[in-house]
């Protein structure tokens, strides 16, 4: 017990020991730190007195500096000044002389008004004498000449008037004869230019009517069991399918519509393409192809349409414009000839200063009744006019189209245009031509038609196929039986022949009765005598 109590008291004294010996450190360490304190407080304050030393003396430098800069501004402001009062003095020097020059002019234009107004009044005096002696002078000429003054003035009127006619007649008349004179000669500078600028040399475009198929499997295909698919082909689009006897791989598409040719050649390209032919694939492949065409028919027109510039368009009438690409007229191909003629037409409206819409208008449309004229009774130039009619085209494109080649008057300069431009773009070297053969066959079928008619004795085919003449027997053909024979070839040459345009039968019956007077008696005595 009273060890514990012993080392209980050792414990406290040993804390109580530790606690005054960490005071004291503690003491030592405040001392230390308040005399590095002090330290460091001198250190600050020697830098602060060091600093605004140096900031005074700036300061004090900075204030001479500127000291200095103010009184060079106030010696440069007072030289200013000086200058400025010496401008003053001068200013108030001129506007006082201006002031004593304006009282001068003042002064004199107010005697010069006193004059003017003076002159005024004796002017006005002057005048009202001279209406007057007007007054009197038409007075005394009214009562001398017993004409009124409106009488005069009418008289004077109708001699000016006479005048003025004279010389408009005379006018006229030198104008027009220049004009006759220098007509035809500008005529051809304006045909000239218009052909080289108008229409665009392009590499013509020749429709074939053969099909080449060079497989002999989709050949046999295409023919079909004892030729049904093709005589089905031909059933559906219209046309004869032959092969060359010549070429077995060479399919000739023959018939007289360019459409149905046209039609027949891409259903038997896309059977040949698919080889799937039967029943079905046809028809559908004709079906296609109809569609195609008509679509290719509507951009075509209205691509030409667009590219001429010509206005609005019936949308059947753009399409009888593409019908126009599968036409043919002697080999020239009708909607590039169409256009053409636009493009001439139109240089030449320009030029003479007419409506060039209009006259395009008209050269394109000239020809369309040559779009339908292979499937409707009637010449082409008829069946443009009606078509012309039927859409509510101008007056001028339709006299346009009745008159490109004579058949009626022509009425507006348009149509003029228009036939020059027709004959321009077929008649040029190169536009149109046909084969030999084709050209000779049609002279020879013309000339067979003509003599093989009762009475006939000569027939000539003239003008490249466009006109037949009939020489008849006047002993055994008269009047009546000439006219009707005439009408017959007519009606013989429709039915039997393909042409392009017209063709003019021409029947001549010519009678002349011969005889001599005296030379049968001479030649009788000189037999006799020998």
């Amino acid at each position: 017990m009273i060890v514990v109590i012993l080392g209980v008291i050792a414990c406290a004294i040993g804390a109580v020991s530790g606690v005054k010996l960490q005071e004291k450190h503690h003491q030592t360490e405040i001392k230390n730190a308040r005399v590095r304190a002090d330290e460091l407080i001198n250190r600050a304050n020697n830098k602060a007195q060091e600093k605004s030393d140096e900031i005074v003396a700036d300061g004090k430098k900075q204030a001479i500096d500127y000291q200095q800069t103010i009184d060079e501004e106030l010696d440069s402001y007072q030289t200013d000044n000086v200058t400025r009062q010496n401008r003053i003095d001068q200013r108030q020097n001129g506007l006082k002389q201006t002031a004593t020059r304006l009282d001068q002019f003042h002064n004199n234009l107010s005697s010069k008004k006193k004059e003017l107004d003076e002159l005024k009044t004796a002017i006005e005096h002057s005048n009202q004498q001279a209406d007057d002696l007007m007054q009197q002078r038409n007075d005394l000429l009214q009562e001398r000449s017993r004409l009124s003054s409106d009488q005069a003035k009418q008289q004077i009127l109708d001699q000016l008037r006479i005048d003025l006619n004279r010389e408009k007649d005379i006018e006229l008349r030198f104008q027009n004869d220049e004009a006759e004179v220098t007509a035809p000669k500008m005529a051809k500078i304006m045909a000239v230019d218009a052909i080289q600028r108008g229409p665009v040399d392009m590499p013509r475009e020749h429709i074939e009517h053969d099909v080449l198929i060079s497989d002999i499997n989709v050949k046999q295909k295409l023919i079909g069991r004892e030729a049904a698919n093709i005589r089905y082909i031909e059933t559906l689009t219209g046309t004869d399918l032959v092969f060359d006897p010549d070429d077995a791989h060479l399919l000739h598409v023959v018939t007289q519509d360019p459409l149905r040719r046209e039609v027949a050649k891409m259903v038997i390209t896309n059977l040949v393409v698919t080889k799937q032919i039967n029943a079905q694939s046809i028809e559908h492949q004709v079906d296609v192809a109809q569609q195609d065409l008509m679509n290719e028919l509507r951009r075509t027109g209205e691509r030409v349409v667009s590219s001429l510039h010509i206005g609005w368009m019936h949308p059947d009438l753009i399409k009888l414009v593409g019908r126009l690409k599968y036409r043919t007229s002697y080999g020239q191909n009708v909607l590039n000839h169409s256009i053409e003629v636009a493009d001439i037409a139109g240089v030449m409206a320009a030029e003479l200063g007419l409506n060039v819409k209009i006259a395009k208008r008209a050269g394109l449309l000239h020809d369309i009744g040559k779009a339908i004229d292979r499937e409707v009774d009637g010449t082409h130039v008829e069946l443009g006019v009606k078509i012309a009619e039927t859409y509510d085209e101008d007056p001028q494109v339709v006299n346009s189209i009745a008159s490109h080649h004579g058949d009626v008057d022509v009425t507006t300069p348009i149509a003029y245009l228009v036939a020059a431009g027709d004959s321009i773009s077929g008649g040029r070297p190169g536009a149109r031509s046909e084969s030999v053969e084709e050209y000779v066959n049609r002279l020879k079928n013309l000339e067979r038609i003509a003599s093989s008619q009762n009475g006939v004795k000569e027939s000539y085919a003239i003008q490249a196929g466009r006109e037949i003449r009939i020489v008849v027997d006047p002993k055994k053909v008269d009047d009546v039986q000439n006219a009707e024979l005439t009408h017959h070839v007519k009606d013989q040459i429709e039915d039997e022949l393909t042409y392009p345009g017209k063709i003019k039968v021409t029947s001549i019956r010519d009678f002349k009765a011969i005889a001599y007077v005296g030379d049968e008696k001479k030649k009788r005595k000189f037999k006799k005598r020998a």
